[in-house]
């Protein structure tokens, strides 16, 4: 169950991971503007743009793999499946912001698919065990 509460802790801080990119396209942006950081963030192109989507999908990501994170403890369900799908998502997720800011969109795509399934195999698992 430990391994399960690690990558939960590490979803839950990827979000704030993924603002160390933009804070850097921000900077060389005329300076950090920490009164209008968004009104920033909005105008920035490019990889820096980039780094801003990847950085708020990273947020849009966290809520189901929490849930069924949760769901799997609650449930006492904690298979090997369901910690393998947990370590798979943490993997795709990171391997999605790269390739986000490297502007490979068509394997970024398929990455995100893929990291949106870890979390509902899991519950689908759970699903079907209860």
């Amino acid at each position: 169950m430990s391994t399960l509460i690690w990558c939960l802790l590490i979803a839950g801080l990827l979000p704030i991971l993924a603002k160390a990119p933009v804070v850097y396209f921000q900077n060389r942006d005329r300076g950090y503007d920490n009164k209008h950081p968004r009104a920033q963030q909005m105008r920035l192109t490019g990889v820096g743009a980039r780094a801003v989507a990847g950085h708020y999908n990273a947020y849009e990501a966290f809520p189901l793999f929490a849930a069924a994170v949760l769901a799997v403890i609650a449930t006492g369900q904690v298979t090997s499946s369901a910690i393998q799908l947990s370590v798979a998502f943490i993997v795709l997720r990171l391997a999605y912001h790269i390739l986000y800011l490297l502007n490979a969109d068509k394997l970024r795509s398929l990455v995100w698919f893929f990291a949106l399934l870890c979390p509902v195999l899991m519950l689908a698992q759970l699903a079907l065990a209860i």
